[in-house]
């Protein structure tokens, strides 16, 4: 706050526009389909950075690792004994009928039992010592290279900042990625595990990430054509033929990744990958049917993983949660969904949610028929007092409300990179952060003690 007082508006401007000069420069945008226009578009980046102390990470690092574990045992458990389904701790349908399950991989032992090898923990702060989890994602959390271009960024903008206040680093998360990922390599690797990066495509999204992510690690960057299967083992195409790969960190989703045995019309994965899963000839990370996890519906019973897989009580709390499965929840939630936020289970991106505060009456009038048609495919929860954070808008520095996607990777060891994405309300008022719905992002700092 000092800097900013003391620093010239014009400065500032000057500062905002150079940011965007290089996010554009370096080429840092997402995709967004569907809406007409440009699809190729900038995200906002602010200048203000989020503040931790030392202390108050420590409490968060122990909460997300705690979650990842009970998480990753969860996965484990369903897909082999599920006894936290005959213990009725969660019921059998939420499991079993859930879309993302996948039978194919039911027996299946990843190497170290890991399902999720990065946990996006998204968290919601709403007081001075209230943080609380908002949702889980266990399949392909995106949004890291953003951490890292933002940090790149501020660096080359305010490197006496950097000088004179002692802020965790975050470069050397694609290194710990990188390690974590040949820590899993399958038991049948013979020397260096070879890791390539998996991807749909330019056309995806978050291709920038993907190529970034694989350029960082040091590893190739393949898409389903340029792998093959031959016996026991998956092979890349190379100019100097074809090469063994241990470890796939696939940025594809399931149905995709086999045609033999998912979606046959798939043209992304690779036919007869899952065989050489089963048997142990590589390893697909995040694992094949991880996305059960991520479930909204789910989400609500992670408080009770935790104490049935870990013996411990939950650090981080979760938002209390109404299921629209369940009669009396749902008679709840349609007598207010004014006041309620109203998301679809297999919802994301900030798509097909409900703000009920912010909502006329026909938009609650028609939601409300679609969750009549489908009760099971909504949840709801209370609008939250979401904390917000300084940030540069026309008029100056205003309060925007914020979230936190702390990055944490599980393999032989279970690490929590020190920052995350901040993602940031652009709009006054606004508490869609999703940068597809107009939110931004901010640099993350960890300052130590």
């Amino acid at each position: 706050m000092d800097w900013v007082r003391r620093t010239p508006a014009e400065q500032l401007a000057l500062k905002k526009a150079e940011a965007e000069a290089l996010f554009r420069r370096i080429g840092i945008t997402f995709a967004v389909y569907g809406e007409g226009g440009d699809t190729e578009r900038l995200i906002p980046f602010d200048m203000m950075p989020r503040v931790f102390t030392e202390a108050e990470w420590r409490r968060l690092e122990r909460g997300v690792k705690q979650r990842s574990r009970a998480l990753n045992a969860f996965l484990y458990d369903v897909y082999h004994r599920s006894e936290i389904v005959r213990a009725g701790k969660i019921p059998a349908d939420l499991v079993y009928r859930n879309e993302a399950y996948e039978a194919a991989v039911v027996g299946i032992s990843p190497p170290g039992g890991v399902y999720s090898h990065i946990v996006g923990i998204d968290l919601v702060r709403t007081g001075p010592d209230e943080f609380f989890v908002l949702e889980d994602n266990c399949r392909t959390p995106s949004g890291v290279s953003y951490m890292l271009e933002n940090r790149e960024i501020m660096m080359r903008m305010f490197p006496e900042l950097f000088r004179t206040s002692r802020i965790a680093p975050v470069d050397d998360y694609p290194d710990r990625l990188r390690r974590t990922l040949a820590s899993v390599a399958p038991g049948k690797c013979e020397g260096e595990p070879v890791t390539v990066l998996l991807s749909p495509g330019s056309f995806n999204s978050a291709y920038y990430e993907h190529s970034f992510l694989a350029d960082q690690m040091g590893i190739e960057i393949v898409e389903g054509q340029d792998l093959f299967v031959q016996g026991d083992f998956v092979y890349m195409r190379t100019t100097e033929g074809p090469k063994r790969v241990d470890v796939i960190y696939r940025r594809i989703d399931d149905s995709f990744l086999d045609p033999l045995c998912f979606r046959p019309d798939s043209m992304l994965g690779v036919p007869g990958l899952m065989n050489v899963y089963r048997s142990g000839g590589v390893t697909i990370c995040s694992a094949p049917g991880a996305g059960v996890a991520d479930d909204k519906a789910v989400y609500t019973y992670v408080p009770d993983m935790i104490r049935f897989y870990l013996g411990e009580e939950p650090i981080l709390k979760n938002v209390q949660t109404w299921k629209c499965s369940d009669p009396g929840d749902l008679k709840y939630v349609l007598e207010n969904l004014g006041e309620l936020v109203v998301k679809e289970v297999h919802g994301s991106g900030g798509y097909g949610m409900l703000v009920g505060p912010k909502s006329t009456r026909e938009q609650i009038a028609a939601y409300a028929e679609r969750i009549k048609a489908d009760p099971a495919d909504f949840i709801a929860q209370p609008t939250l007092a979401l904390s917000t954070c300084p940030t540069f808008v026309d008029d100056g520095l205003a309060p925007r409300h914020v979230d936190l996607r702390p990055f944490c990777l599980v393999g032989k060891e279970v690490h929590l990179c020190p920052g995350g994405l901040t993602r940031v309300a652009m709009r006054e008022g606004s508490l869609v952060v999703n940068s597809s719905q107009g939110g931004g992002v901010k640099d993350t700092w960890v300052l130590a003690d």
